[in-house]
């Protein structure tokens, strides 16, 4: 996600006013450094969700003190116990049931506190994982929300998988496409069950971000 900081992110996060900040999915910490660089430039707190970070969380967490809080959990079990955020950055398990379930308990939790819905920035709505499902533990994902799948790679024009493609150790749905598979298919299932509106702008290349606003929270 952080190729799109400069041009994308920061400018959005700064038109947002947005303090409190989730992160799904750190991995080496690029994103959330440069959250942290604007934390400590203009207040606030970044939250970074991902079960096994790889970056010294505990060297980040002495080094940026209150502002930085890592839960090395999966999105899914922490999200319920968090405060409602500004804004979220959604780059953790790219298949359609975790992404369609992190955005309904974001949405869930902000109207319980009575507060707008954060802005939603995902990453990965665009080819491989857009209408692919990847699983990074095909055994977190219930046998009943999950596609069959392999360690093969993904392949530019083809649904099939290859030993040669994109992420070829990695568990991907053995087919591109159909009902609940991948990532801007649960942000389309997500808002035509919504209750209110949203606003949805997609950037195209470097995987795709999604960028998804509530009414409520342009209003703001």
């Amino acid at each position: 996600m952080h190729p799109f900081w400069t041009a994308v992110i920061a400018p959005l996060l700064d038109a947002a006013g947005a303090r409190r900040i989730v992160e799904i999915g750190a991995e080496q910490g690029r994103t959330t450094g440069l959250l942290l660089d604007r934390a400590a430039r203009f207040g606030g707190v970044v939250e970074a969700i991902d079960p096994t970070p790889r970056f010294d969380v505990g060297r980040w967490e002495l080094e940026h003190g209150a502002r930085l809080r890592v839960h090395r959990r999966r999105s899914l079990d922490v999200l319920p116990g968090l405060a409602p955020a500004d804004a979220v950055l959604i780059d953790g398990d790219h298949n359609w049931y975790t992404v369609r379930h992190e955005l309904q308990l974001l949405a869930d939790g902000a109207a319980r506190a009575g507060v707008p819905t954060a802005l939603l920035l995902a990453h990965d709505v665009g080819w491989p994982y857009g209408r692919r499902d990847l699983y990074y533990d095909p055994t977190s994902v219930p046998a009943e929300h999950r596609h069959d799948c392999a360690r093969a790679g993904t392949v530019p024009g083809r649904s099939d998988l290859g030993p040669d493609g994109l992420n070829a150790t990695l568990w991907n749905a053995t087919h591109e496409g159909g009902p609940r598979n991948g990532v801007r298919t649960a942000i389309e299932d997500f808002l035509a069950d919504a209750p209110g509106s949203y606003e949805l702008v997609v950037i195209e290349g470097l995987h795709g971000l999604a960028v998804l606003a509530s009414a409520d929270r342009l209003a703001a």
